[in-house]
């Protein structure tokens, strides 16, 4: 009995310590500026997924709200933060869309399992990262209206970003899901 509470213990203790790198590696993504064309990239839509596919939707989905509770009670997590806003006020800005998306991109990263199938896992991402954009327009048009060119504010900028980085992803794919054994 004393070893199967040191084990689960042992477990709880190992997700945790998980959970909070990942927040803390989810933070250095949104904070680091990648030249790219036609805009700088930040790696963070990247993060999250790897996160969805390497440690399952499980983990992932805790990471991402252990993120979004950090940026909404004050730390400056968010890209762009400290200079824009931080904690609420920051977080039902213009983002909070693409920030609520991140929940469901690591879901559907990690929920739908193609493991050889390489077109199968391109097409996975592909529609993890445009139920970010999807929520993150919605939310953009709620708050600046939906007269405004909400595709071309809000998404058509990143596209060959994102491309870039679900191409990488793909490749990759298979690699990163064999680390699941060991969580």
């Amino acid at each position: 009995m004393e070893i199967v509470k040191s084990l689960q213990s042992q477990k709880v203790i190992k997700y945790f310590l998980i959970i909070i790198f990942g927040s803390i590696l989810l933070t250095i993504s949104a904070k680091i500026k990648i030249p790219f064309y036609p805009v700088p990239m930040t790696m963070q839509t990247f993060v999250v997924l790897l996160m969805g596919i390497t440690l399952g939707w499980k983990i992932s989905v805790s990471i991402i709200s252990l993120y979004l509770f950090e940026g909404v009670i004050g730390l400056p997590v968010f890209a762009g933060t400290p200079e824009k806003g931080i904690g609420i006020i920051y977080f039902t800005g213009p983002t909070m869309g693409y920030l609520i998306g991140f929940l469901f991109a690591s879901f559907i990263a990690g929920y739908l399992n193609f493991k050889t199938n390489i077109f199968f896992i391109f097409i996975k991402l592909i529609l993890s990262v445009s139920i970010i954009y999807i929520l993150g327009i919605l939310w953009l048009g709620n708050l600046i209206g939906w007269d405004k060119p909400l595709f071309q504010l809000g998404a058509a900028p990143f596209l060959l970003a994102e491309l870039f980085k679900i191409s990488l992803l793909t490749l990759l794919a298979k690699k990163l899901i064999r680390f699941r054994k060991f969580i």
